[in-house]
Order: structure tokens, then C-alpha cells, then sequence
């Protein structure tokens, strides 16, 4: 089962995502930012962890499959979270970012860019199943990522991520296969999808693209003993989803409390950890470097 302190975090973060101006918070923050297809989220945590606040905006497209398609719209977005999350009183300056495993390079970098381009000082990058592995706590098993464009899995043994891996099957696939199904544009399957009074009539319409997920599930998961997965991101919200993955695996599947998020706040925890780390390295530094000086000065006294 998803730990109820995962769960416990992830409504914390859905609260806080209700951002009022003029406020003013003190401390540390960290944030998050994932770039999706279908969603910007960003996510702010203090420096225990806790999430205290966040952002949300339908994406337009500025990013498909895992590329960064409009630089410029994608910054915009990004931009706007952060101000009306400085607005509320969360001065965050340090953040990272997420990209689809087998993402390299340049298009790993793009990410780390536009959050640079909308004010943000990134101190690292992570992929976006181990991003999401950091919020369910979980160290054996496999997260299926289900986002906008892609499925992304990373399998972990002992807490030690082991294997990666991303291919473009996600949330837009659902809209063509809709779109084509009911002879409608994209943008009103887009609707029709997120419309939950219609789903579960939709699902057998849908229902091949979700055993294609699973195929790729199963494909990845060759050669590694896994017996549970953990579904996150907005597609795996649609009912039928998980029954599909328990039925094509074979395997126990958990569906946390609101998956759209467990991502962009894995990111948040992630670029806490990384600058407590920083910041507990530097100090200890900083006190070898003292005590040294002291030795030394001592010593000329002498």
C-alpha cells in the first residue's frame, strides 16, 4: 500500500497550492518545477520538507514528449508561477528540474534553462520516476510515471535506482485515439477526456492505449524481479487505468492520493536534499578549515 505519510504529503501539497498575496513566510524554500505536456506544476517546500506552497498551468503545448518545443511560452508559464508564488510570500530563489528518463544533453539541459531564464537558480536535475520515488518513500518496486506525452518507469532495488527508462505513449495518445473515435478536434477529446462524469463510458474506447503502457511496462521490467508498481501522473487518474496495468503485468499496482502531483513534489524534496547536503558539506568544511587555522596559530604561539 502507498505509505499514508506520502499521501499525507501529497494533500498537504494540494492545500497549499492555494496561494493568497501580500503574505510574507520566513525561512528557506525550495522548489520544484515540472515541465510536463500537459502540465507546468511547480512545488515549494520548506527546509523540513513540508510543502508550503505551489502552481499550476495547462502547459499549451510548450512542451510534448519530453522536448521543450516553445522555449519562450515555456519561460512565461514558469515566470508567472514564480512571481505568484514570491507574491504569497515564498522567497524562492533555488529550484530544480525534472526531465523523462533517457532524456541527455541539450534536452536535459533545456530544462535547467528555462528555469534559469524565469529567475531560478538550479542546483541540479533529477528524472522524473526518481523524483517520484522521493514522495511515496519506496525502495523496492517500480514507478510508472503516466504523464502527457510519455510513460516513464524507473525500477529500484534496495533504494538504489537501478534502471530507467521513457517511451512516448502518455495523455495525448488518449486524445487522438478520442479525437479519431468521434471525428472531433483534439482540443474537445482534451475535454471530453477530462471530463469525469464521461470517462468510464470512454474507457473502452481508450483501453488499447492503456495496454500499450502496459506492454512498455512489461518490456522495461525484463530481466529485474519486481512485484509492485506505483503509478503516478494526471493519465493514470483515469479510471480503468490500474485495473488494465494489474491485468497486462500481473502484478500489484498502488495509485497514491492525486499522482499529478507526486512528481513535482518528488523535484521540491529532491532540491531540499541536495542543498541541506551542500550546505552541511560546506560547513564542515568551513570548520576543517578553522580548526586547522587555530592549530596553526597556536602553534606560532608556542
Amino acid at each position: 500500500m502507498i505509505n499514508p505519510s506520502a499521501n499525507q504529503l501529497l494533500n498537504t501539497f494540494t492545500a497549499a497550492l492555494e496561494l493568497e498575496k501580500g503574505g510574507r513566510h520566513d525561512g528557506k524554500f525550495y522548489a520544484g518545477v515540472d515541465l510536463g505536456t500537459a502540465y507546468i506544476v511547480t512545488a515549494v517546500v520548506n527546509s523540513e520538507g513540508v510543502p508550503v506552497a505551489g502552481a499550476i498551468t495547462r502547459s499549451l503545448s510548450s512542451i510534448r514528449d519530453g522536448l521543450v518545443l516553445d522555449y519562450m511560452g515555456a519561460i512565461r508559464f514558469v515566470r508567472e508561477q514564480v512571481q505568484a508564488i514570491r507574491d504569497a510570500g515564498f522567497a524562492i530563489e533555488v529550484a530544480e528540474a525534472a526531465y523523462p528518463p533517457g532524456t541527455m544533453g541539450a534536452n536535459a539541459k533545456a530544462f535547467a534553462n528555462v528555469l534559469e531564464a524565469a529567475d531560478l537558480h538550479v542546483t541540479g536535475l533529477i528524472d522524473e520516476p526518481s523524483a517520484a520515488a522521493l514522495v511515496l518513500g519506496i525502495t523496492e518496486g517500480a514507478v510508472v510515471d503516466i504523464g502527457g506525452g510519455t510513460t516513464g518507469i524507473s525500477i529500484l532495488h534496495h533504494g538504489e535506482v537501478v534502471y530507467t527508462a521513457d517511451e512516448a505513449t502518455g495523455g495525448t495518445h488518449l486524445d487522438l485515439v478520442l479525437a479519431g473515435n468521434f471525428h472531433i478536434s483534439v482540443q474537445e477529446a482534451e475535454r471530453m477526456k477530462t471530463d469525469a462524469s464521461r470517462q468510464r463510458d470512454l474507457f473502452p474506447v481508450v483501453r488499447p492505449v492503456f495496454q500499450k503502457m502496459a506492454s512498455i511496462v512489461n518490456h522495461h521490467l525484463k530481466g529485474h524481479h519486481v512485484e509492485t508498481l506505483y503509478m503516478v501522473g494526471g493519465t493514470s487518474c483515469f479510471p480503468g487505468a490500474v485495473q488494465v496495468m494489474e491485468e497486462e503485468t500481473g502484478l500489484a499496482v498502488e495509485l497514491p492520493d492525486n499522482p499529478l502531483l507526486v512528481t513535482p513534489l518528488g523535484i521540491a524534496l529532491s532540491c531540499c536534499r541536495r542543498n541541506r547536503e551542500a550546505a552541511c558539506t560546506a560547513a564542515e568544511s568551513g570548520r576543517g578549515r578553522n580548526g586547522t587555522g587555530k592549530s596553526r596559530e597556536r602553534q606560532r604561539v608556542q
